[in-house]
């Protein structure tokens, strides 16, 4: 049995254990939610490493970018400088190749009226592969990656802005404290209503759940989320308010969706190559394990 364990910056009430069978070896996955301690998330990080498989990087990003170029976030590599042994990943590679068939999967469920429509991505450049899923088949967009990341009521509408945004700010950004980009801790919890004409306008709401979550409004009647990192509480929220549809891009296990962070890591392990996977041989695994986003209409 392989075993890979994602350490998250998040709130431990998230925290779950799995067992996920890849090619024919169980892999067991276990996410620990630190609280938005770093030093907690630091000293965790090195006493697991080499004694597990794989390590995933939980509620934060080492890295985040465009197509083009990677932007670090400097205080999340150092949640794991000291580890010298086990493979560390945060999620990317499969943001950057998985999500990239967000929309294909919806219009393959719900219809041909999916192809293209109007979506809010909060946080584009946290899953630039997503984004790019939808500005190809002709979505209009906001990417509302200075409204959640910042607070800034800003609408960037276009992939060339985005890119504009990224290369001016993310020297800047990338040098923040993580707890003033993303809610860690306790703080993923709160939901404080905010940014309600974009969501009203959009017929999709993607990106990360705690992000739709942290400034969702009551009433999200038909809308459509696509994101990952569920549990079944999340979904008990977006019901309630009202949702058609919810796409997750990573499998459901046990009533919930574990993170990129967290499924990069178990197939790191199960690969066994020792050190994080290339964008080619995610997509080769993904092909050959047949994974694909999750589409629920509550109706089952």
């Amino acid at each position: 049995m392989k075993t890979a364990v994602s350490i998250s910056l998040g709130s431990s009430q998230r925290d779950k254990e799995a067992e996920l069978t890849l090619w024919g070896e169980v892999v067991r996955l276990r996410r620990e939610g630190i609280e938005g301690n770093m030093a907690r998330a630091r000293a965790r990080f090195e006493e697991l490493d080499g004694r597990v498989d794989a390590l995933g990087v939980g509620g934060v990003d080492l890295w985040v970018g465009t197509d083009e170029i990677r932007y670090p976030l400097v205080a999340a590599h150092k949640l794991i400088q000291n580890v010298r042994h086990t493979p560390v990943v945060d999620g990317g590679g499969l943001k950057h190749t998985l999500e990239k068939g967000v929309v294909a999967a919806l219009t393959a469920a719900l219809g041909e009226e999916y192809k293209t429509g109007k979506v809010l991505l909060t946080a584009a450049l946290d899953r630039y592969g997503m984004a790019q899923s939808f500005f190809e088949s002709g979505y209009e967009a906001i990417c509302g990656d200075l409204g959640f990341g910042l607070g800034l009521p800003l609408p960037i509408r276009t992939l060339a802005g985005l890119k504009g945004m990224a290369k001016w700010l993310m020297p800047v950004v990338g040098r923040l404290p993580i707890s003033v980009i993303y809610p860690t801790g306790a703080k993923q919890e709160q939901i404080v209503p905010k940014f309600g004409a974009w969501y009203a306008w959009a017929t999709v709401i993607a990106g990360d759940c705690l992000y739709i979550k942290r400034h969702m409004p009551p009433n999200l009647e038909g809308k459509v989320i696509v994101t990952n990192t569920t549990t079944a509480a999340d979904r008990a929220l977006f019901w309630e308010r009202g949702v058609k549809a919810i796409v997750t891009t990573t499998p459901v296990l046990e009533g919930r969706s574990f993170g990129t962070n967290m499924l990069e890591a178990a197939l790191t392990a199960v690969a066994g190559l020792g050190r994080p996977l290339t964008h080619p041989e995610l997509r080769q695994m993904i092909a050959e394990l047949d994974l694909r986003p999750t589409v629920d209409t509550h109706k089952n």
